[in-house]
Parts: C-alpha cells; sequence; structure tokens
C-alpha cells in the first residue's frame, strides 16, 4: 500500500492532479498523521499489554480541514482513508453519523434509565478507532446540545482520532443557532484536540470542471448523454478508457435500509429517472443522496404530466432535497424545465419546481457549498 504522500505524488505524475501548494501542505500533515496512527498502540493491542497496561495510550491528534467549496478537501480525505493502514476505521458523511447517533441514543433511553451516551461512545469507538467525516455541519439544536460530551468521549476518553471535512472553520459551526452556548464546549474541543488546517487555494476545482458547460442537455438522445458523460469523467478524474468499470455504491438511507447507487465516483453520483422516479421511493431516499454527493447526474427525464403524476411528485421531492443541499445537479431531459411539465392537474404545483432547477443553473448556485445556504 503506498503511502499518502507518496500516492499523492503518484497522481501528480500520472496528471490526474495538478500541482497545488495548499493540497501538498496537506498531504504532508495527513501524511504525519497516517504514520503517527501507525506507531501508536491502540488501547487493548497486543503491543499495549506488552508495555503493562498502563494508562490508556494518549490519542493521536485528529486533523479539521475547512475551506470553500472544490478546493478538494473530500478528495484528500480519500487519498487519507484508502492509505492509511488502520484495520479499525470508519469514513462517513456527518450527517449520517449524526442520524445513527440519536437512533442509538433512543435504544439506549428505552433500555436503561441511565445518561445514554456513555454506551453510545462505548460502541462507537470500539468499532473505530479512525473516525473520518466529511461535511461537518452543524444546523439543528439536537445535534448541538450533545455534540460536546460525545465527542469529549470519544476523542478525550476512548482514545478515538477524528479527522473531518468542512466548509467552515470550527467558530463558525452552528453560527446564530438557538442556544449556541451549549455548543460552544464543541468548538474549544476542537481547537484543543484536532489541527485546524486552512484549504483556501485560489481554485475552485469543482466549479472549474463544469468549465461553463450547460448542466441541463435537451433532448434526450446520444449527444445529450455523451455531453453528461463527458462532464462525469471531468468532475471524477475516472478514466474515459475504462468506462465499463466505473464502480457502484450502496449508500445507507434513514430507517436502516440501504439504496444502489449505479455509478459513484468521488461524490458524484450517477442515475436514471426511471431508478429514481419511477420506483417507490420517498423522501428518506432523496435525502440519503443529497448528503452523500455533491453532484448528481441524471438521465433520460422524460415529459410529465397528469399520466405521470406519482413520477413527477416523486421527482418533486427529489429536486427539494437538492435544492436545499446545494446539489449540483446535470441532467438529460426531453424538454427544459419551463416546459417539462406542459399543461393538466398537477402543472401549477409543479411551478415552483421549476422555479428551483432553473436557480440550479446559475452560477451562484453552481459556486455554492455542498450542505447549506450559507456553504
Amino acid at each position: 500500500m503506498s503511502s499518502v504522500l507518496g500516492r499523492y505524488e503518484e497522481l501528480l505524475a500520472s496528471g490526474e492532479l495538478r500541482p497545488d501548494p495548499d493540497q501538498r501542505g496537506t498531504v504532508e500533515q495527513l501524511d504525519a498523521l497516517a504514520t503517527a496512527l501507525v506507531e501508536a498502540p491502540a488501547k487493548g493491542s497486543l503491543l499495549w499489554r506488552m508495555l503493562g497496561r498502563g494508562p490508556a495510550p494518549a490519542p493521536v491528534r485528529g486533523l479539521y480541514m475547512w475551506g470553500g467549496v472544490g478546493r478538494g478537501k473530500s478528495m484528500l480525505m480519500d487519498l487519507f482513508y484508502d492509505c492509511v493502514p488502520v484495520e479499525s476505521k470508519r469514513r462517513v458523511h456527518f450527517h449520517e453519523f449524526m442520524l445513527e447517533v440519536h437512533d442509538r441514543l433512543r435504544f439506549e433511553r428505552v433500555k436503561e434509565k441511565g445518561d445514554p451516551i456513555p454506551p453510545v461512545v462505548e460502541a462507537i469507538a470500539a468499532q473505530a478507532r479512525l473516525l473520518c467525516f466529511d461535511e461537518m455541519v452543524v444546523n439543528n439544536m439536537a445535534d448541538a446540545a450533545i455534540l460536546s460530551r460525545l465527542f469529549t468521549g470519544l476523542i478525550v476518553d476512548a482514545g478515538v482520532t477524528v479527522v473531518t471535512t468542512s466548509n467552515r472553520p470550527p467558530r463558525d459551526l452552528y453560527k446564530d443557532g438557538l442556544n449556541r452556548e451549549l455548543f460552544l464546549p464543541f468548538i474549544d474541543l476542537i481547537d484543543m484536540k484536532l489541527d485546524v488546517l486552512c484549504l483556501n487555494g485560489p481554485t475552485d476545482y469543482r466549479l472549474e470542471r463544469l468549465g461553463g458547460h450547460p448542466v441541463w442537455y435537451t433532448p434526450n438522445g446520444n449527444e445529450a448523454s455523451e455531453a453528461v458523460s463527458r462532464a462525469f469523467f471531468r468532475l471524477t478524474d475516472f478514466p474515459p478508457g475504462d468506462s465499463d468499470h466505473v464502480p457502484s455504491a450502496d449508500i445507507a438511507v434513514h430507517g436502516g435500509r440501504t439504496m444502489h447507487v449505479p455509478k459513484s465516483v468521488k461524490g458524484v453520483a450517477v442515475f436514471s429517472f426511471k431508478r429514481l422516479c419511477a420506483e417507490a421511493r420517498g423522501a428518506a431516499d432523496y435525502l440519503a443522496i443529497a448528503r452523500n454527493y455533491h453532484t448528481v447526474i441524471i438521465v433520460g427525464i422524460p415529459i410529465l404530466g397528469p399520466e405521470k403524476r406519482n413520477e413527477a411528485s416523486r421527482f418533486k421531492v427529489l429536486v427539494d432535497a437538492f435544492y436545499e443541499h446545494k446539489v449540483k445537479l446535470l441532467a438529460t431531459a426531453d424538454a427544459d424545465p419551463a416546459v417539462l411539465y406542459p399543461e393538466g392537474d398537477g402543472a401549477f404545483e409543479f411551478e415552483r419546481t421549476v422555479s428551483r432547477l432553473m436557480e440550479m443553473q446559475s452560477h451562484d448556485y453552481l459556486a455554492a457549498g455542498h450542505g447549506s445556504d450559507e456553504e
């Protein structure tokens, strides 16, 4: 297995990445972190027992990477995670992790009447010595109220190393949120226990790779399909000559289900309209996609109308989820948004979806960060 720095050098040499001083400095820090994780004895490990089972080893100091959209934070997280030779590790979107935490807390409250946080911390720490989070953002009081105790338990008490990305510096998390004073100890914990690193180089790689090209292609057909295919390879650096081997994925949906993603590379997903909207799906499916992917390509959107009322209803929910999470949408369709639902029962209700689809093609929307209105 290549080191983090070694793999980065390979990507530069192959032309898949360009030299970027900000990214290189981050890679060097991630490489040092990977080395420290390998060298540090984990609590309960054979080496720790041989050393006399003294106090638990000090946790390896984690990393908080923040910066504007498109600076390569998620890509560097993937690079680190794939290369660090630690078996007990987990990479998860922060939203999905917090949904899981709240489910665990509810279970513990039902099971016992004591404090539910310690057993939840213990269960999470037993699963992973290294936790990698993508897109840390806090936008509700339920999360804000528990994060300080939860992560104090994970980092300080259980010795878990945390590496995370965010579009905001720690001090701007949950900014202006209700009862924010309950959240401030979590910010202090980040400052004390994680190295905070800013990636804010001059290049927005994601917006640059969209390159001013359209994101909505009509009509459906070979020309439109080829256009979004080229966009997919620009956004992901996946070699076009290897298009038959694009990886798929299965993502967690709230409630214990999973959803299959036919093509899934570096935060970009590809679906057919039929798979997303002709099958029985709901808001939980679309929220899972919106939280896991910064860009989604949908092919084969047909003209909608009363005869496709169910498909149109699902498509409205999907667009709302994408819009709220600032997901970039590329699509092939039989018509432009304004005439996608031309007439009949439901056309009036579809007007808000048309408005959102038009805004989602604007430069301001495409330049916004994935995850929230301010990012």
